[in-house]
């Protein structure tokens, strides 16, 4: 996850270069259930409507919040499927609380009318992200689903109304492309402080659906108009977050637009600010358990798991790296083959997305071929 509202503020408001250090635990995304209302076209998970067998209990779940507080996970991420067809999930997220986590719910937001947006704003969440995937037409065709659009948009207002810190996430594909500028517009007009913007990662549906991955050109046109509008804002003063995922080359687009853009720039410091952050974190800073418990490196890696908390404690099996893929995301630095491997920036980039690597070539260690940046780009 690329916060580029962060670096921003870092031109305007320089901070000391500290060494790169991993936090004592991961953040933690859970997909505490699988099944949802919607049947979404990039969907990681491949929810349905239907329940699942084999879910976490909800004392079961209570044990794994323990052994991740004794970890120190800093955050959890509840998600799904549609993580409010969980009967239990406020038990869980007002637990959650109690114990000190940052407790964040991603949800498509269709269920939320008055009454649970009010149950919701009680729980004390410190964040609701919600996807809108373009305007009206554009998303409604990616949930499948008349009026899911208006539907998520009431969800963002209610909670927003009610003192929420609430989000837009948006995936970018080449379907709906054109909808970017507007969405961003919409953010802007409804006083949405947070806006998350996903490249599409071959897992799931995003899998079988990447052939509408959008091209390479489509990709840095959006980058360039995402940095314009959050350099306006930084500037302004105003509070926006804007935040990119699933491609780590934005942070070395993002150093290279600040060369173009910003007279002055101090093009050393914010390159080592860059490699501070150090880019893809699976396996690392990034975690994902699964509704029926089983732990992966990230949320897109489902194929490769790496034990369950049913049998064994996160914490044991996060720190364990026995297993090859463990042992190769948390190297330092990674041993990444092809033009990534090479790349000038890796130290930023950290070799980017190992599971597209993976999709497309059957290796995870082979360079990204989601990286759209040029070879003179990533040039020494």
């Amino acid at each position: 996850m690329f916060r580029v509202s962060r670096f921003m503020n870092e031109i305007l408001h320089p901070t000391p270069v500290l060494a790169r250090r991993s936090p004592a635990g991961p953040v933690v995304i859970w997909n505490l259930v699988r099944r949802c209302n919607l049947a979404c076209m990039h969907c990681y998970s491949i929810s349905a409507d239907v329940d699942f067998a084999g879910e976490l209990s909800t004392q079961e779940v209570f044990s794994v919040l323990h052994d991740l507080k004794t970890f120190r996970v800093p955050a959890l991420i509840l998600s799904g499927g549609e993580p409010l067809l969980r009967k239990d999930l406020f038990e869980i997220a007002e637990r959650a609380k109690r114990m000190g986590f940052y407790t964040a719910l991603s949800t498509n937001g269709t269920l939320i009318d008055l009454p649970l947006a009010m149950r919701i704003r009680d729980a004390g969440l410190d964040y609701v992200g919600i996807s809108l995937d373009g305007l009206q037409e554009a998303h409604d065709r990616f949930r499948r689903r008349a009026g899911a659009y208006e539907k998520s948009l009431q969800a963002l207002r209610l909670l927003r109304d009610m003192g929420v810190k609430v989000g837009v996430r948006f995936t970018l594909t080449r379907d709906n492309a054109a909808d970017f500028e507007p969405l961003l517009d919409l953010v802007e007009a409804e006083r949405i402080p947070r806006f998350y913007f996903s490249h599409l990662n071959y897992a799931g549906r995003g899998n079988v659906n990447r052939k509408r991955d959008a091209e390479f050109r489509t990709a840095r046109a959006a980058m360039e108009l995402l940095f314009a509008r959050c350099w306006e804002h930084a500037q302004r003063g105003l509070e926006r977050d804007y935040v990119t995922g699933n491609n780590d080359a934005d942070g070395v687009y993002f150093l290279h637009w600040a060369r173009r853009h910003i007279a002055g720039v101090d093009d050393a410091h914010l390159r080592a600010k860059l490699a501070e952050w150090g880019g893809n974190a699976s396996g690392v800073n990034v975690a994902n358990i699964d509704n029926l418990g089983n732990v992966h490196p990230d949320t897109m890696w489902w194929d490769c798991t790496l034990g369950n908390v049913r049998s064994r404690p996160f914490s044991a099996i996060w720190t364990d790296t026995r297993h090859p893929v463990m042992a190769g995301l948390k190297a330092r630095p990674r041993a990444i083959k092809g033009r990534c491997g090479a790349c000038a920036y890796f130290d930023v980039c950290g070799g980017n997305t190992r599971v597209r690597a993976m999709k497309v070539s059957g290796d995870p260690w082979a360079e990204d071929p989601g990286c759209y940046l040029a070879d003179e780009e990533i040039a020494a």
